[in-house]
């Protein structure tokens, strides 16, 4: 966790960029590429590459780049994406239910095993194949099913106490999509995506188009 705190948030999130550039040349059975190619598919530069990549080790050999699949692996393993992971969501609503429903997780290892809410016409049931329980329950079930990363996927009003009783239960990662600041430990890592935020900044470039360049 101290190492991680130390790279840069933007630098990460560009990991899974440069992991999907390799993986297509992989699929086309490229062998090597080098810094300026990769950034000509993922519209970087080649110095940025080069910059985000040192933050990790050595990866290139001179002459020659980087062999595509050695990089690929070497960076879905820092991402932790070399393994399955099983999440946990925190409300059932339109929301939810479209995050359940969503396959996309499963085909990148993140497989949803357990869902929660408080709306005692849902607890009990099974939807997508994943029962739900009663949130106050998080603490005793998330232990049992294995998850170790959260999604939040409720009203502001309840992030907090969604979020919580996920903690409570022993998640460490949590993704949230409710509005607002999310009070945590530590220890803790949140990543918000609001998505009315999203949206504002493309209002902001729609409205401002003719003004850019």
């Amino acid at each position: 966790m101290a190492r991680a705190k130390k790279i840069p948030s933007t630098t990460v999130s560009r990991l899974s960029v440069y992991v999907r550039a390799l993986q297509k040349l992989r699929n086309e059975a490229v062998v090597t590429t080098s810094s300026e190619k990769l950034a000509e598919q993922v519209g970087l530069t080649a110095a940025q590459i080069r910059k985000d990549l040192a933050y990790f080790g050595q990866f290139g050999v001179p002459g020659r780049g980087y062999y595509v699949e050695n990089l690929h692996n070497e960076l879905a393993m820092i991402l932790g994406i070399n393994r399955r992971w099983e999440v946990a969501l925190a409300g059932v609503g339109h929301l939810g239910y479209a995050l359940l429903a969503y396959n996309g997780f499963k085909k990148q290892g993140f497989d949803v095993v357990v869902a929660f809410d408080k709306d005692p016409a849902k607890i009990g049931q099974t939807w997508e194949g994943v029962k739900i329980y009663d949130i106050a329950e998080a603490r005793h079930v998330l232990p049992e099913c294995g998850a170790e990363i959260g999604i939040i996927a409720v009203p502001a009003a309840s992030a907090q106490e969604a979020c919580d009783a996920l903690v409570a239960g022993g998640l460490k990662s949590i993704l949230s999509f409710a509005p607002g600041r999310i009070i945590v430990p530590p220890d803790v890592t949140v990543k918000r995506v609001e998505l009315a935020m999203e949206l504002e900044w493309l209002s902001y470039y729609a409205t401002n188009i003719g003004e850019r360049g």
